[in-house]
């Protein structure tokens, strides 16, 4: 969740969208995302949408509690119903994102899941996924969330080396995170993902490697790994801007990706979007690749993004008041916009050249396909692909990923 939401317009009480919305859904599958907002402790480099025991002690009583979260959820989920009327499309994904969910009780969980379920259905291969923290899971819980529904679990590992763990205020012990997807195996998920951050100041070459290979000797079927990014207003960009802790510079980044490229490569995983590796298809992540290629999708929890039929809106960030207008028969909305055309090509361009199938050359605009030729002249995009029609992202052209897509997007 970004910290700062956009203005855009207000949103009906009722939350009601534009009928425009629904013209053609059928077309498109919808998603569901559930934000759960709690953390035990703020991560040094965290800037979504979450808050401490601490940071909500007074600030929203009883309504802000996690005690009573599950049930303040369905009621959105339920307004859902309300505003999508009869739209008939059972839901293809669900994912469970924080913050840390597993804050919550695995019974929570469930009941958040049953409540989309008994709403409105859910596909018969539904991939339904929940983050968790290493150390706020169990053999028990895992079992109940699999009992429960979920098919798919990601864990944050991050490094596997405590010092960088110590930067980023990580608080798990090194091997939870290995141990974790043992035990969820155990408990019957066919789909493990492990998310790594790289760059962290005071990482070595050294340090990264030995969480690659930490990660990949787990036995997940799905990896994540991002650049650290420093966020304005976190604890770790004004440790960074006292000379408390290096900043990590861009030509470093280069070199961890790569060197995750080559590990991840020879262990058998396969990229399939410029951040994401799996081991087989079935391990993509489907829920992620829904956003990325503009699906619908209801954000659901303080500070959710939602997306139907071109309409774009969020939620209020704070859980006291998005729980006081769910209380009051009001939509949680904060603000929307109404996406137009251009809008909606843009960010196809943006988001779908990051995959490994890439973008059409259709969507580009004239000078959009000039830059597409000579990034195809400079080594960035695939020769095979672009013949056939499409901009793909050759290994060279992933490590310059953001400057390509501004250049396709004109």
């Amino acid at each position: 969740m970004p910290s700062v939401l956009p203005d855009g317009e207000p949103v009906p009480q009722d939350g009601a969208l534009p009928a425009s919305a629904l013209d053609a859904s059928a077309d498109r599958p919808l998603a569901f995302y559930l934000h759960v907002p709690y953390c035990a402790t703020r991560c040094g480099y965290c800037d979504f949408n979450t808050y401490t025991a601490t940071e909500l002690r007074g600030s929203g009583g009883v309504l802000a509690s996690r005690d009573n979260y599950a049930a303040t959820l369905a009621d959105e989920i339920r307004l859902a119903r309300k505003v999508l009327g009869d739209d008939p499309r059972p839901v293809r994904t669900v994912f469970v994102g924080g913050g840390t969910p597993t804050l919550l009780a695995a019974g929570d969980l469930v009941a958040m899941l049953t409540a989309v379920r008994d709403e409105f259905g859910l596909a018969d291969d539904a991939e339904i996924t929940t983050e968790a923290n290493p150390e706020s899971v169990d053999p028990a819980y895992l079992a109940a969330l699999r009992e429960g529904g979920f098919n798919r679990i990601s864990f944050g590992m991050q490094s596997a080396r405590q010092h960088v763990l110590k930067v980023l205020d990580r608080t798990h012990t090194p091997g939870r995170p290995e141990a974790c997807v043992a035990e969820a195996r155990a408990a019957g998920f066919d789909h493990v993902n492990l998310d790594l951050i790289y760059g962290t100041p005071g990482e070595s070459d050294d340090d990264w490697r030995a969480s690659l290979d930490a990660a990949v000797g787990a036995g997940p079927d799905h990896v994540s790994a991002y650049a650290l990014i420093v966020e304005e207003g976190t604890q770790l960009a004004r440790r960074i801007r006292r000379g408390e802790v290096p900043m990590t510079d861009d030509d470093v980044h280069a070199d961890r990706y790569l060197i995750a490229e080559e590990t991840l490569s020879a262990a058998g995983f396969e990229w399939y979007e410029v951040s994401n590796w799996t081991a087989s298809e079935a391990g993509r992540c489907l829920h992620n690749e829904l956003y990325w290629r503009g699906a619908d999708w209801w954000g659901a929890g303080p500070g959710a993004h939602s997306h139907v039929g071109g309409v774009r809106w969020w939620n209020v960030k704070h859980p006291g008041a998005y729980a006081a207008a769910l209380a009051q028969g009001r939509s949680p909305g904060a603000g929307r916009e109404l996406l137009s055309a251009e809008d909606r090509r843009v960010e196809r361009v943006l988001l779908e050249l990051r995959l490994r199938e890439g973008v059409p050359l259709e969507l580009l605009r004239d000078a959009g396909l000039a830059a597409s030729r000579k990034a195809l002249a400079d080594g960035l995009l695939e020769p095979g692909p672009y013949e056939a029609g499409r901009a793909a992202l050759t290994l060279r052209g992933r490590l310059l990923a953001d400057a390509v897509v501004r250049d396709l997007v004109d």
